[in-house]
């Protein structure tokens, strides 16, 4: 579901927020399914814009100016899946926890603040990005 409030550009922005609050922690892979999807996002935006560049020279250096046109869909193709990884993030981040993840959520931040953090994190509907903010102040604060 796509949120209705936002624009394109504001979701993008929240799945790059979504992604690169997300420690890069191997364990979080055994509890949440979003780990591995943040872990090709993050893949798709480093690699993927210099393959596309790497086809795009390799296509008009083999084939010649005739490919051109089929060297810049390509390009354009590739260019789209980080920005598609990044809209699927955003909507993601956007959306509420369920509430055996929620109640998690909030023992977690009632247990970061006792042992002496001060977090102002959402407590009424926690979204995935709290999730996320959360897991990488536990992190940091633990390292």
């Amino acid at each position: 579901m796509w949120p209705m409030n936002m624009s394109v550009v504001e979701i993008i922005k929240l799945g790059r927020k979504y992604m690169n609050l997300w420690p890069e922690r191997s364990e979080l892979a055994q509890y949440f399914s979003e780990y591995r999807a943040i872990q090709v996002a993050r893949l798709a935006c480093r690699y993927l814009p210099g393959v596309a560049l790497f086809i795009f020279v390799m296509q008009l250096y083999l084939g010649g100016i005739q490919v051109l046109p089929q060297s810049i869909v390509y390009a354009v193709f590739i260019l789209s899946i980080p920005i598609q990884a990044l809209i699927m993030l955003g909507v993601k981040a956007d959306k509420f926890l369920p509430p055996s993840l929620a109640a998690w959520y909030k023992e977690g931040v009632a247990k970061y603040n006792q042992r002496g953090g001060s977090i102002k994190l959402s407590m009424q509907k926690p979204r995935y990005v709290n999730l996320a903010e959360l897991l990488k102040l536990s992190y940091t604060a633990s390292n």
